[in-house]
């Protein structure tokens, strides 16, 4: 005896629904992540944008080389102190293919660091093409390299100890260019993302020391993703 026609109408009903439920869940989270963010960066004085395409392409490493470039979603754009002064920071979700894979923060050093340095929790698949080479434990993580002698030099007891502030719900670290950067899970909170750019801007003041009174000011900076 065949099931009857209705059987499949009706499972297709439900799943149909089941999907619109969740799509609309979705969609809610969304929206409220994204009055979060924009409320956020209204506080700080920072500026804020739904959509860049163009801000993922200036790192190749960590959680970008990880998931790819993909789209900054409500992004947050703007400068905060540090024990050596005022330093420029990135805040946005990192999307691909309609998923939000973390949050990346950054926070920009004055200098361009001599290399590349990822520190990945031992718990996450960090494998993928073209990994940069192991350079070993670093504190809890484990650090890959694009040079291992000039990491040797960088990788100081000051900076693991920054580094173990970060936090273990922060999958990868890296150190790329002029930047520090940090990939923290999607939904991070407004509260935990200043937790954790002010840990950036502590591991970048490790790497990149200055004097305050040469710092300019750059608060309330125009906001451009092509810098």
């Amino acid at each position: 005896m065949g099931i009857p026609a209705w059987v499949f109408f009706t499972v297709a009903a439900i799943a149909g629904v089941a999907g619109f439920i969740l799509l609309a869940t979705d969609r809610a989270q969304r929206s409220a992540r994204n009055r979060e963010r924009r409320r956020w960066a209204a506080l700080r004085g920072w500026q804020f944008e739904e959509t860049d395409h163009v801000l993922p392409t200036r790192w190749n490493g960590g959680a970008i080389a990880y998931y790819g470039t993909g789209v900054a979603k409500d992004v947050v754009a703007g400068s905060t102190f540090t024990a050596d002064g005022r330093r420029q920071v990135y805040v946005f979700d990192h999307e691909n293919n309609g998923k939000v894979n973390s949050v990346v923060a950054g926070v920009r050093c004055r200098r361009e660091l001599p290399v590349i340095v990822e520190l990945w929790l031992p718990s996450v698949p960090f494998q993928r093409d073209q990994m940069p080479d192991l350079l070993g434990p670093v504190g809890q993580r484990y650090a890959f390299v694009s040079d291992l002698a000039e990491a040797r030099r960088l990788i100081t007891p000051d900076l693991v100890e920054a580094a173990e502030e970060i936090g273990g719900d922060v999958t990868v670290v890296w150190l790329e260019d002029d930047w520090v950067v940090a990939a923290a899970p999607p939904n991070s909170s407004p509260a935990r993302l200043e937790r954790l750019l002010r840990d950036l801007g502590e591991l970048a003041d490790v790497v990149d020391p200055f004097h305050a009174e040469s710092d300019t000011d750059t608060e309330g900076e125009v906001y451009r993703s092509s810098q």
